[in-house]
């Protein structure tokens, strides 16, 4: 059985797709990018910026699914520019306490809306 998650925190689906979908007891975050939620046009600043605000994002997207970046098992990082990945890696570092969950890093021809960084998420749903 599947649970959909979806928030207003977070960027609305720009397409036929959730936020993020649980099945049992693990979460699938759909790719998120930095889109304004009043406007929901895309914001475009500095990669830090924009990668603050996707984690942002994401971390209401957890919440909303009662966790938090601490059960998070596996995060997918699309650039569209290999030479942003030391500013995405400090931000996206420093929303995690201790373990790093397993992660791929990907360079993206074009991203969602021309986006400069989209990342997903996998986590674990603790059963109470």
């Amino acid at each position: 059985m599947k649970k959909i998650i979806n928030t207003p925190n977070a960027p609305a689906p720009i397409g036929p797709y959730n936020q993020a979908i649980i099945v049992d007891n693990i979460m699938f975050i759909s790719g998120t990018i930095a889109m304004d939620l009043q406007s929901k046009q895309l914001v475009k600043t500095t990669i830090k910026e924009e990668t603050k605000m996707v984690m942002g994002y994401i971390g209401a997207i957890l919440e909303a699914a009662g966790c938090s970046f601490d059960d998070v098992v596996k995060s997918t990082i699309f650039l569209n520019d290999m030479n942003n990945f030391v500013h995405v890696n400090e931000v996206y570092a420093s929303y995690f306490k201790g373990d790093f969950p397993a992660r791929a890093t990907i360079q993206a021809a074009r991203l969602p809306k021309d986006a400069n960084v989209e990342i997903s998420m996998e986590a674990i749903i603790s059963k109470t």
